[in-house]
C-alpha cells in the first residue's frame, strides 16, 4: 500500500469503508497509519471514520481509545459503540454507553435507538426503555417505522403487552415486521387469541403475511392445545422452514399426541430439505420416552450427535435424551448422557435425579443429589411439600435475576401460602413486568387464598416499577372494597412513589396533603427525590422545606434544594438555602466526611 496511492483524503475514506464491510481490521490499520501520515488523524470526519472502522471489525479497545481523541463527541462514532455491544449481545454495555452518550450532550438518532431499545428489550430493562422511548419522543424519532418497531418490542419483552399494543395502534405506517412484533409479542406473553385474532386485522389492512407471521401464528395455536388448527396453518406455508416443523411438532408433543409428533418429525426428514435443528430433536425426545420407543431414540441420538456440534446437541437436548434412556430402563445408556452434559446446569442434574426416581433406585438419586450444587438442591426442593424452603429459594432466584427460575419453582410447588404468593408477585414486580405480578394477584385471589397487606404492598410496587400508574391507583382503591383491607403507610409510600416516578408530581403532592395520618421523611423524600429527576422547582420547594421541618440538620435536604434552583438558573435561592444551611450548623465541613468517626 504506497503513500502515493492513498495520498488523498478521498480514496482513505473508501477504503475505511470498504475494511469495515470486510472486517479487514490488519488493512484498517494500515490505512490508519496511512492517515496519520497524511495528517488527517485530527480531523474529526476521519477520527470518526476510524472509530467505525475498528468497531466494525470487533476491535473495541482501539475504537474506544480514540473516542477522547474527538473534538467533540458525535452520534456516529457512538453508533459504532452501540453497534458492536448490539452485535455480541452485551445490553448492560449497551444501556450504560447509551447514558454516557446523554450525558454528553449528543443527540441520538433513529440508528442509535433501535440498538438501545434492543438491549432493553433482552434485558427485560422496562424503567430504561421508558426512558427511551421519552428520548424518542423528544428527538422527534416517533415517526421513524425501525424505531417504533423496536419500542412495540421492547415493551412486548418486557411484559407490557398494554404499551406495545399502545405504540403500534399509534403507528402512522406499518410493515410486516411490525405486524410480526406485535403479534409475537402477544405469543410470549401468553396471550395467544390476541395473537389469532390480530392476524385478521393484519389481512384487512393488506398486508401479507410471511414466514415469521404463520410461525408464530401456529405457536400461539399450540399454545392454545389447538393444534389442529396450526396443522391448517402450516399446510398453507408453501416452504416450511425448520422452526414451522419445530413448532408443529413441540405443539403435538405438548399435547400428548406422541403418536403425530413422529410421524411429523419423519415428514420433516423425509422431505430431505430440512435438517432439525436441536429443538426440534429435544421435542421429538421427548415424544420417543412417553412411547419408550428405544430404537426410534437411539436414532435420533446418533443423527444429533452426527449433525451438530457435541456440546450444542447434548446441552440443549441432553436433559430429553437422558430421561428417555431411563424411561426405557437403559440406567447405563442414561449415566453416560449424564456425564457428558453439562455439569453448571441444574437442569443435568435434575434430569439424571428423575431417570433414577422413575427406575426405582431412590438410594442412588439421594447420592446423585449430595453431589448437586446449590442450583440443582434448589430444583430438588420443588418437589417436595416444604413451602417456607421453597419461598425462600422463590425469593433467591427474584433478586438474583433469575426470574423464569422463581417461577419455575413457583408452578411445581405442590402446595402454596400467602408468602409464596407474595414472593412471586414481588419478584415479577422488581423486575419491571407489573402486568404478570397483576395477573398473578388475581389469579391469587380466584384461588380462594386472600390477598394480605404484603400482596397488596408488593402489587403497588410492581405497578410502580412499571410505569403501570393507574393499575396501581386502581389496586390502591380496591384494597378496601375488594379486599376488606386498610391501607397502611407503606401502601400510602408506594402510591406517593408510583405516582413521582411517573412525573406526576403535583397528583403526588396532593395526595400526600389528603393522607389520614402524617406523612414521615420517606413519603417527602421520595417525592423530593423525584421532583430533582424531573427537575420540577415548585413541588421539590414543598418537599424540601417538609424534610427541613423533620430533619432540620441534615445537610443533604438543603443541598438537593439548593442543586435544584441551581439547575432551574435560580442562582439567589441556591445561595440563599447554602446560607441557611450554614446557619443550622448543617455545613458539611471541607475535608471531612459527615460519618461518624466514633469519637
Amino acid at each position: 500500500m504506497s503513500s502515493k496511492v492513498l495520498s488523498s483524503p478521498f480514496p482513505l475514506n473508501h477504503l475505511l469503508q470498504a475494511c469495515s464491510v470486510s472486517k479487514a481490521l490488519l488493512q484498517g490499520k494500515q490505512v490508519h497509519q496511512q492517515i496519520i501520515l497524511n495528517g488527517l488523524h485530527q480531523n474529526p470526519f476521519f477520527a470518526t471514520k476510524l472509530i467505525q472502522m475498528y468497531a466494525d471489525c470487533d476491535d473495541l479497545h482501539s475504537a474506544q481509545f480514540l473516542i477522547p481523541k474527538l473534538p467533540q463527541p458525535n452520534v456516529f462514532a457512538f453508533t459504532a459503540i452501540l453497534g458492536f455491544y448490539s452485535r455480541h449481545r452485551l445490553t448492560e454495555e449497551c444501556i450504560r454507553t447509551y447514558g454516557e452518550l446523554r450525558l454528553m450532550g449528543v443527540v441520538p438518532d433513529g440508528y442509535v435507538f433501535p440498538k438501545v431499545l434492543r438491549a432493553c428489550a433482552q434485558s427485560s430493562y422496562l424503567d430504561m426503555g421508558l426512558r427511551v422511548h421519552k428520548d424518542v419522543i423528544k428527538f422527534g424519532s416517533h415517526f421513524n417505522l425501525q424505531v417504533c418497531n423496536s419500542i412495540v418490542d421492547m415493551y412486548s419483552k418486557c411484559g407490557d403487552i398494554r404499551s406495545a399494543r399502545q405504540v403500534f395502534d399509534e403507528m402512522s405506517e406499518r410493515e410486516i415486521l411490525s405486524w410480526n412484533s406485535m403479534i409475537s409479542g402477544y405469543v410470549c406473553n401468553w396471550l395467544p387469541k390476541q395473537a389469532v385474532d390480530l392476524l385478521d386485522f393484519m389481512k384487512l389492512e393488506g398486508c401479507e403475511p410471511d414466514i415469521v407471521t404463520w410461525n408464530t401464528v401456529m405457536d400461539a395455536y399450540c399454545r392454545m392445545g389447538l393444534c389442529h388448527e396450526a396443522s391448517k396453518i402450516f399446510k398453507q406455508i408453501k416452504y416450511p422452514n425448520v422452526i414451522s416443523w419445530t413448532t408443529l411438532i413441540s405443539g403435538y408433543t405438548n399435547i400428548g399426541k406422541h403418536e403425530i409428533a413422529m410421524e411429523t418429525f419423519r415428514d420433516m426428514v423425509n422431505t430431505g430439505m430440512i435438517f432439525p435443528d436441536v429443538d426440534s430433536l429435544s421435542s421429538i425426545l421427548v415424544s420417543c420416552r412417553y412411547l419408550r420407543a428405544l430404537a426410534r431414540g437411539k436414532e435420533i441420538h446418533g443423527y444429533g450427535v452426527k449433525i451438530l456440534a457435541w456440546d450444542a446437541f447434548y446441552n440443549s437436548a441432553g436433559a430429553a435424551l437422558l430421561t428417555m434412556y431411563a424411561s426405557c430402563c437403559k440406567l447405563s445408556d442414561a449415566s453416560k448422557v449424564f456425564y457428558i452434559m453439562d455439569k453448571s446446569d441444574v437442569v443435568s442434574w435434575n434430569a439424571m435425579i428423575f431417570g433414577f426416581i422413575e427406575l426405582g433406585f431412590g438410594h442412588l438419586a439421594v447420592e446423585c443429589f449430595r453431589e448437586m450444587q446449590i442450583h440443582a438442591y434448589v430444583r430438588k426442593s420443588s418437589f417436595n411439600s416444604i413451602i417456607p424452603v421453597c419461598n425462600a429459594i422463590i425469593h433467591m432466584y427474584s433478586i438474583r435475576g433469575c426470574i423464569a427460575y422463581a417461577h419455575s419453582l413457583f408452578s411445581t410447588m405442590v402446595a402454596r401460602d400467602v408468602v409464596s404468593w407474595n414472593t412471586i408477585i414481588g419478584g415479577y414486580g422488581m423486575h419491571g413486568l407489573g402486568h404478570t405480578a397483576l395477573k398473578l394477584l388475581q389469579e391469587m385471589n380466584d384461588s380462594g387464598l386472600r390477598p394480605d397487606s404484603v400482596t397488596l404492598s408488593s402489587g403497588l410496587s410492581a405497578c410502580s416499577h412499571s410505569g403501570l400508574v393507574d393499575q396501581g391507583i386502581e389496586l390502591f382503591y380496591r384494597m378496601t372494597k375488594d379486599f376488606g383491607l386498610t391501607p397502611v403507610k407503606e401502601h400510602y409510600s408506594c402510591v406517593v412513589d408510583m405516582l413521582a416516578r411517573a412525573g406526576r408530581l403535583e397528583d403526588a403532592y396532593n395526595f400526600i396533603n389528603e393522607l389520614p395520618l402524617v406523612p414521615d421523611k420517606h413519603i417527602w423524600g421520595a417525592l423530593l427525590a423525584a421532583c430533582q429527576e424531573h427537575q420540577n422547582v415548585s413541588v421539590g420547594k414543598l418537599a424540601a422545606e417538609q424534610m427541613i421541618r423533620l430533619e432540620p440538620h441534615d445537610a443533604g435536604h438543603y443541598v438537593t434544594l439548593s442543586n435544584l434552583y441551581a439547575k432551574a438558573g435560580r442562582w439567589d435561592d441556591a445561595a440563599r438555602m447554602r446560607k441557611l444551611m450554614e446557619c443550622q450548623g448543617s455545613l458539611k465541613p471541607s475535608g471531612h466526611s459527615l460519618i461518624d468517626n466514633g469519637s
